[in-house]
């Protein structure tokens, strides 16, 4: 998989604009390697990247969100490379928040592939195998078993609240800071 065979390109002057009334620099766009599908000036990529290999795409419609990802590929935290060497990470409910940690200073910031559910589960913890829906830390597990504190930046809302406890099921409650 690679940008072209994607149909990406380099931002254009009206995505550029988007990210700059909500305070998102070009150098941090660049370094995020946010791109856009080619010829269409409303939809942004956001590509995941393990050890520098683009592994799956994100995507949104601007300005309203409809979010869709690449086909048949596997689900992973979006900025994985910038987590390799951290001890302390923030994990955040999406790209746009990821790319604004980053602009205040925190490149130790990670971002969930997928939202937040509706509500937390009261079930019993699913086996590794059966948790489709956080099929990301599974993936991501080799670097999220290195960081002794992690923070979660979620939303605030119900949603949100439900993803810090699923997220803190999953990875050791005793690493979290809410």
């Amino acid at each position: 998989m690679t940008e072209k065979s994607l149909g990406l390109e380099p931002l254009g002057d009206k995505l550029i604009s988007y990210f700059a009334e909500r305070m998102i620099s070009e150098g941090t766009l660049q370094r995020n390697s946010i791109m856009q599908l080619s010829g269409d000036q409303a939809v942004i990529a956001f590509p995941f990247r393990q050890n520098g290999v683009l592994v799956g795409c994100k995507y949104r419609t601007c300005p309203e969100k409809k979010f869709w990802q690449e086909r048949g590929t596997e689900k992973w935290l979006f900025g994985l490379d910038d987590i390799k060497e951290a001890a302390e990470i923030i994990i955040v409910e999406g790209e746009m928040d990821k790319l604004a940690m980053e602009e205040a200073g925190f490149l130790n910031c990670v971002s969930v592939p997928c939202g937040a559910p509706q509500k937390a589960s009261t079930r019993e913890l699913p086996r590794r195998e059966k948790d489709k829906g956080y099929q990301y830390i599974w993936n991501c597990k080799e670097h999220l078993d290195k960081v002794s504190r992690i923070i979660l930046a979620t939303d605030g809302d119900v949603p949100g609240q439900a993803l810090a406890e699923e997220l803190a099921r999953r990875l050791g409650k005793e690493r979290f800071q809410l």
